[in-house]
């Protein structure tokens, strides 16, 4: 109960949630691996989430559970408190490959999520231009996928999960192929969509300073099984500067931490 003249703070509720997930599975040659352990999650409307941890950890398998991509050995997921078995529309995701279709426009490859929910024609150019037009793309609208660099093409994957207005994006390591340059000026226009359409994001990554960057929460995980071993809020206002001291010191605590899981795998 609040003091007299003091709000209770509600927290919001989750709308999707991972509920003691674990993940075993068997590789060709039959060894078992446990790859992720005991595993609660919660992420409410609006959040950003990066998810950061030693290679192997597990953090692309947790994000494919999430997604309904596969199936946990163990613990559920909830959308709205629907368990999730499957991919979900409202669900969008954004991996590393760009897996755009190579005999389809860039325009065409906005539109069709678009195009599968029966959207009509003349609506879904109109949707698929305003996100071309946001990430700086629509004067390539006719052009193919082989005609577009690496961080082009991740653009028009970005324009394309928006577009389908999914309530949660998924990403798994959507900037990792890309060089420093590109990768920054999209962790920007990344920002500015997320900032605009006021979506939840949960965004898997190796790059600590990526992470900062972007989250208002960071989630490190421990080496496999992939435990949540802390969950850091990111309190800097954004736009965030790296030489931001406090920048430095969240960086310095979290790659001590990823340090001693390596540490622990050597010995």
């Amino acid at each position: 109960m609040a003091a007299s003249g003091q709000i209770d703070h509600i927290a919001p509720k989750p709308i999707l949630r991972g509920c003691r997930l674990s993940k075993m599975y068997r590789t060709e040659s039959g060894e078992a691996v446990h790859a992720v352990d005991s595993v609660d999650l919660e992420i409410s409307l609006n959040d950003f989430l990066c998810i950061v941890g030693p290679s192997g950890c597990g953090k692309s398998t947790l994000l494919r559970i999430m997604a309904g991509l596969e199936q946990a050995s163990a613990g559920r997921v909830l959308y709205h408190d629907r368990p999730v078995i499957r991919p979900n529309p409202e669900i969008g995701l954004v991996f590393q490959e760009y897996s755009l279709f190579p005999w389809l426009s860039v325009l065409d490859n906005v539109a069709l999520g678009l195009e599968f929910r029966r959207i009509s024609k003349v609506e879904r150019r109109r949707i698929a231009i305003d996100f071309l037009r946001i990430v700086d793309m629509v004067e390539f609208a006719s052009a193919y996928p082989h005609e577009l660099s690496g961080g082009m093409r991740q653009r028009v994957a970005i324009a394309r999960s928006f577009a389908v207005n999914p309530e949660i994006l998924l990403m798994d390591e959507p900037f990792g192929a890309l060089d420093a340059h590109t990768r920054i000026l999209l962790q920007k226009e990344l920002l500015h969509i997320w900032e605009r359409h006021k979506k939840t994001v949960l965004f898997v990554t190796h790059s600590v300073d990526e992470a900062i960057y972007l989250a208002d929460r960071i989630i490190i995980m421990s080496a496999r099984p992939g435990r949540i071993k802390e969950m850091i809020p990111v309190p800097m206002p954004r736009p965030r500067s790296r030489s931001n001291p406090e920048f430095g010191q969240l960086m310095d605590h979290i790659l001590a931490g990823l340090e001693k899981e390596v540490q622990g795998l050597k010995n």
